[in-house]
């Protein structure tokens, strides 16, 4: 289980060296002005209790961060990715459920 004081806030200058050292990560990309990142943020926040061990969630502010928001192409927020062993292997847009957001964890966790 992820513990809601694992939740990161990344910037421009940590997110890279994070995500290449943990094997699993979900980056939500969010800005304090969005209503629809408010409410992915709390789908996140309701579902922790069944994330799987071992997958890390950080937060990454688009407007303090806008050098990684750019070189992930970042859009429209909010905008998730999944990254595994440093690679970006899944992405979702707007508002996404928290049930499959985590089963498409669990199809990376042996990854």
């Amino acid at each position: 289980m992820v513990a809601e004081e694992e939740v990161l806030d990344l910037t421009d200058d940590n997110f890279e060296n994070f995500v290449r050292n943990n094997a699993l990560v979900l980056a939500d990309f969010w800005a304090p002005w969005c209503m629809p990142c408010r409410m992915q943020g709390r789908i996140l926040e309701a579902g922790m209790a069944d994330m799987p061990e071992g997958l890390r969630i950080v937060k990454v502010n688009v407007d303090e961060n806008v050098r990684t928001a750019r070189r992930y192409n970042v859009r429209g927020i909010p905008q998730m990715y999944l990254f595994v062993n440093g690679h970006n292997v899944r992405g979702w847009t707007g508002v996404t459920d928290s049930e499959a957001i985590f089963d498409e964890v669990k199809k990376h966790l042996c990854a």
